[in-house]
């Protein structure tokens, strides 16, 4: 078939809730996706930051497919060899205590607010906790991960959605102070906000926010699934801040394009909340996602994944911010790391984000008006040599 008609096979069979680009990938090497008519297109989108390691990885490819020859699934009534080999290496990275693994970043995100309530139940009996996130935050699309996001859009069809939340804004401790209250059992937060326009957290305000989650026993869960795995030059973005969180969610780029996520938990947390019967999976933590998982770490340390973001992430803010001071429609560059954003003034977005595909480049949005570099970690700065070109092409 051709790209037409993959097309309209898709638009007639599935459910219409995302408006696709009009490109239909077949294939991918290195960082350059392929589609059905064999244009090649340089991938600084990673399929939403999930394909750290780029395409093809030969070690990759081979281990998911020597687990296939072994074993898929057998239910979580069960050990497998290879769950407690990822779970050890997500432990070791994060410092954290305990891993229960999900499908996906929203079903880690719906783990930790019932581990965080479940903490607080055991601590006074009562059922009526609330928790405290973000505006412009993203966490997901289930209901209980919806009713943290703090976007009003994603929510009004949706509503009543999950009760007890109330909304601080990021970077603002005292608006966070003032939504405290005797009920606050935890405050969510992405340490880099992604779809709310790539805002990183100020140190400050990492540290005032847990200083007063210690004081009044309210567990912090930070959310790093977008930010996370190397993304941001460190395993995880909260490491950069010297702030531990009690809960971390994680997914995206913790299976390289395997449908995996994870929530990890402190001691503290682990011995006080979540017990048999209260929460479970049946896909999660399979031998065939958790052996993802286990290569992907075992390839971040042989090919010093993180070593070259923080290498080549200097050289693309610096193109970055030569692109801003060029064209008068680039407003300002924000980010961390490979987790870039460069404001769009004066002009659609959406419009530059398909003028790029033309031009065959993958970009991103996020937010209204921000252009989103969230590229596989394993590029180079010929690679943001070769973005700059086709960007100012579509500019």
């Amino acid at each position: 078939m051709n790209s037409k008609q993959y097309m309209e096979l898709t638009e007639q069979n599935v459910l219409h809730t995302y408006n696709r680009f009009p490109v239909v990938f077949e294939k991918g090497s290195g960082v350059y996706l392929e589609d059905v008519d064999g244009k090649k297109y340089l991938d600084f989108g990673a399929g939403i930051a999930v394909f750290a390691l780029g395409y093809g990885n030969e070690t990759y490819n081979n281990a998911l497919k020597n687990q296939i020859d072994k074993l898929i699934h057998t239910s979580n009534l069960y050990y497998n060899t290879t769950m407690p080999e990822a779970a050890a290496k997500i432990v070791k990275a994060s410092g954290m205590d305990k891993v229960f693994f999900t499908n996906s970043g929203t079903e880690s995100i719906e783990g930790a607010i019932k581990a965080a309530r479940k903490y607080a139940y055991l601590r006074d009996g009562k059922a009526d906790h609330e928790i405290i996130a973000m505006n412009h935050s993203f966490h997901g699309r289930s209901v209980g991960a919806l009713s943290v996001t703090g976007n009003p859009h994603y929510q009004e069809a949706f509503k009543p959605l999950m009760g007890g939340v109330k909304f601080a804004d990021f970077n603002d401790l005292e608006s966070v102070k003032a939504q405290i209250t005797e009920k606050t059992c935890a405050i969510i937060l992405e340490p880099v906000q992604g779809e709310g326009g790539i805002y990183p957290a100020e140190p400050e305000f990492l540290q005032g926010v847990k200083k007063l989650c210690e004081e009044k026993d309210i567990l912090l869960i930070f959310d790093e699934i977008q930010c996370g795995m190397g993304r941001t030059g460190s395993w995880f973005a909260w490491q950069q801040y010297g702030v531990e969180p009690d809960i971390m969610t994680c997914a995206k780029a913790l299976g390289c394009g395997v449908p995996v996520g994870a929530f990890a938990l402190n001691e503290k947390t682990a011995r006080a909340s979540l017990v048999p019967g209260d929460h479970g999976t049946t896909y999660g933590g399979n031998p065939f996602a958790c052996a993802a998982v286990s290569v992907v770490f075992d390839l971040f340390e042989s090919q010093k994944v993180i070593e070259n973001v923080n290498k080549v992430a200097p050289y693309l803010e610096k193109k970055l911010d030569e692109l801003v001071a060029k064209y008068d429609c680039l407003a300002a560059r924000r980010g961390k790391g490979l987790m870039q954003g460069v404001v769009v003034s004066g002009r659609p977005v959406g419009g530059i984000v398909s003028k790029a595909l033309e031009n065959g480049l993958v970009v991103l949005s996020a937010g209204s008006d921000v252009l989103r570099f969230v590229p596989p970690l394993v590029i180079t700065e010929a690679d943001v040599d070769e973005m700059v070109k086709r960007l100012e092409l579509s500019l």
